[in-house]
């Protein structure tokens, strides 16, 4: 099955939104196809002027006749906006995406009502740049045509995987959603252990980030697993192989199951606080 022009409204044009915006725009999709509901008036201006896409300050207004709404709203503020929604997507039976944190499917589905198309996203921040990584699950009331259509909204900002569990989309924020931010302290601690050896911090900071961008390429390009790629790099007995076992003898690995297990208690802790 092809989608070929689905009209599209999102609910809230903050930073994520305008990056998927700007991403259906770039790959095709026409602004005219696109509507955006905005309650903050310079936001609304800028996304008309920068895609050329309907803007209305209320949802009602900017969900008649679409094939899909992207609820690209605050958590706290999802069970306002999706009651307010409810009458309309009840008659046209639409494609709902959330794209807030912690949100779940059945939440959704109580608050819409009830036989109702709804998939759950987690994209992270990358995506303001086209590089993000995003998990999606899908209810049942999902058909091949609408998944397609929700693959394609969050490919635009980057790379959208499907999860069959939706009791890992908490595994997948804390994995992908909050990953980040674990990336960006690890750099930060490269980068400073490099100053602690006498590096500028000005070159320390541009030989990591390169070494991490080229790694992450790999990673991507190559297509092999990253202990086989760290194992091509380590030489026995070398540089490489001495930081590596320092790592781990300071248990690097486990430090990395403890964090993502805590975030993703976290993540089942504020869903929890929204039933």
């Amino acid at each position: 099955m092809t989608v070929t022009t689905p009209r599209i409204t999102f609910i809230g044009g903050g930073n994520m939104a305008r990056s998927l915006i700007g991403g259906l725009v770039r790959a095709g999709t026409r602004g005219t196809d696109i509507a955006v509901a905005e309650p903050n008036a310079n936001l609304r201006t800028a996304l008309a002027d920068d895609f050329g896409v309907a803007t209305f300050d209320n949802g009602g207004d900017a969900a008649q006749g679409v094939d899909a709404i992207v609820l690209a709203v605050k958590p706290q503020v999802m069970k306002t906006v999706c009651v307010s929604l409810r009458d309309i997507v009840q008659a046209q039976k639409p494609l709902v995406v959330s794209i807030a944190a912690g949100i779940r499917i059945d939440q959704i589905d109580a608050w819409l009502g009830a036989d109702v198309a709804v998939v759950r996203a987690m994209p992270n921040t990358p995506a303001l740049i086209g590089a993000g990584a995003a998990g999606l699950v899908a209810n049942a009331h999902t058909d091949a045509r609408q998944r397609e259509m929700a693959q394609r909204i969050l490919d635009a900002a980057g790379l959208a995987v499907w999860i069959a569990d939706e009791t890992l989309m908490d595994t997948v924020t804390a994995l992908s959603g909050s990953g980040p931010a674990y990336f960006f302290l690890l750099v930060e601690a490269l980068e400073d252990a490099a100053v602690a050896q006498g590096m500028p911090r000005e070159a320390a900071r541009a030989l990591v980030t390169q070494t991490c961008l080229g790694a992450g390429r790999m990673l991507r390009e190559e297509g092999e697993a990253p202990g086989e790629l760290r194992r091509r790099v380590t030489s026995p007995n070398g540089t490489t192989q001495a930081a590596v076992e320092s790592f781990e003898a300071d248990g690097l690995r486990a430090i990395a199951v403890r964090a993502v297990a805590a975030a993703t208690k976290r993540g089942q802790e504020l869903s929890a606080q929204l039933d």
